[in-house]
């Protein structure tokens, strides 16, 4: 508001250098503020000003004028755009190949900034000739200039399959596989994010990562004790099983299925998402590759998501995961019933506290699931257990379960009755003609007249 803006301008000219730093630095700190003083800075017209004379300058200077751009960049993909505007990607491509890794840093760091907000940036970054140069910069011995380089790497490649593979063609796979197991937490969260952004797009890229002999290196990730080394290393697993069901057999075999449901059982909240997710595509692809999920015990922990989690898109994914395993055979469904699985289904199906979206989000999946597991399921006590407290529209696929079940079935016959369950059944009020009518018949006909009466 005093106009200090204009005031710092001047001084990224100045013959002495140490102002020119301290005022680029000041811009910087102003610009990371918020996108209003960001838009200050564009507007007045200090950017072109900042890259004057940037090749010239020492490598303090060029790591406060790369500050400055990732300030301005990070708000928005408006501010970002003006960044690039300015020809600023020409300057720090530059700036990745100074002999100073702290310049490469700073340079890489603001790159990623630019590249994450959409694909239209990304490829200007890519085609300002970044990759390369940031594919060079993860195999330096510092630290953080790995880190950074491969969080750049993870934010372009995000956006697209085309994209990703500019990532890939560059040889980014290999060098980033090598890092799994560096004891760096940071690093190998940049890693593993990197490798699910490229694995992610398509069935080839996702078969590229795998080819990179990352497992079963990448399970040791799931047992870090790092959250964010855990929860991407899952996210990982999670885009490559999604695919196809060889790609998710070839995990299973690595013993993935068993690493992610300890992972799941070790931790709570959103780290444990990606790994209940996995699950779900395993079992989702085949029955064998569902039953792979049930003989590894992955029931009880999903499950125990659905009793333990508060955050309603957990649920919604443990119940999504479960429905997927449930849907296949009567014996995936029995596996599902026995774990006592369906009441908490029911529950939370049935569970009217809120209106949110994401409430709403947990009971649909919840319904689903309930609706894909009964209608396999021929586990009588389970759905017993049901009949009391079900609404109408999931009493139709429970009593459905029953009239295919006790005309075959003497000893269910009479579980039915003395449990009451048959005394329920007529207690049910069905439209005459409709199916749940036509149920209920198959069912009272399996008895003598005196018993139904």
């Amino acid at each position: 508001n005093s106009g200090v803006m204009t005031l710092l301008r001047p001084l990224l000219l100045d013959v002495i250098p140490n102002i020119q730093q301290t005022a680029a630095l000041a811009l910087g700190r102003l610009a990371n503020y918020n996108d209003v003083l960001a838009e200050a800075v564009v507007k007045g017209d200090i950017l072109p000003q900042l890259l004057c004379s940037l090749s010239e300058q020492n490598r303090f200077y060029k790591k406060a004028a790369a500050f400055v751009l990732r300030a301005v960049g990070k708000h928005s993909p408006q501010l970002a755009q003006s960044v690039v505007q300015c020809g600023a990607l020409e300057m720090l491509v530059i700036c990745l190949e100074d002999f100073d890794p702290g310049v490469k840093e700073a340079a890489s760091w603001a790159l990623g900034y630019i590249a994450r907000h959409n694909s239209e940036l990304s490829q200007a970054v890519v085609d300002a000739g970044a990759i390369p140069l940031l594919v060079l910069c993860i195999q330096e011995p510092e630290i953080a200039l790995k880190r950074i380089a491969a969080s750049t790497l993870s934010d372009i490649s995000k956006h697209s399959p085309e994209l990703a593979q500019t990532v890939v063609d560059a040889g980014a796979i290999a060098h980033l596989a090598q890092l799994i197991l560096n004891p760096d937490a940071k690093l190998k969260r940049q890693v593993l994010s990197a490798l699910s952004q490229i694995a992610k797009h398509s069935v080839e890229l996702a078969e590229l990562v795998v080819e990179a002999e990352i497992f079963p290196v990448v399970l040791t990730c799931l047992k870090d004790s790092d959250e964010y080394v855990k929860k991407n290393g899952a996210t990982l697993i999670r885009e490559i099983v999604k695919h196809t069901p060889e790609l998710s057999q070839l995990i299973v075999n690595a013993g993935g299925v068993a690493a992610v449901i300890d992972c799941i059982g070790s931790c709570r909240g959103s780290v444990r998402l990606p790994g209940i997710m996995m699950l779900g595509y395993v079992a989702a692809h085949s029955e064998n590759l569902s039953m792979a999920v049930i003989v590894s015990k992955g029931i009880p922990p999903l499950c125990a998501c659905l009793i333990e989690e508060q955050e309603d898109h957990i649920k919604a994914a443990a119940a999504w995961a479960l429905g997927q395993i449930g849907r296949h055979t009567p014996e995936h469904a029995c596996a599902v019933a026995v774990a006592n699985v369906l009441p908490v289904l029911l529950s939370i199906y049935m569970d009217t506290r809120s209106s949110e979206d994401l409430q709403i989000k947990a009971s649909i999946f919840a319904k689903r699931a309930l609706k894909n597991i009964l209608q396999k399921c021929t586990y009588l006590p389970a759905l017993e257990q049901l009949l009391h407290d079900a609404p109408p529209n999931i009493i139709k696929h429970i009593v459905g379960q029953f009239s295919k079940v006790l005309p075959h079935d003497s000893k269910a016959r009479r579980f039915f009755v003395t449990t009451g369950g048959l005394k329920k059944v007529q207690e049910i009020k069905a439209e005459p003609g409709s199916l749940l009518q036509e149920y209920i018949n198959t069912i009272n006909n399996c008895y003598p007249e005196e018993i139904v009466r």
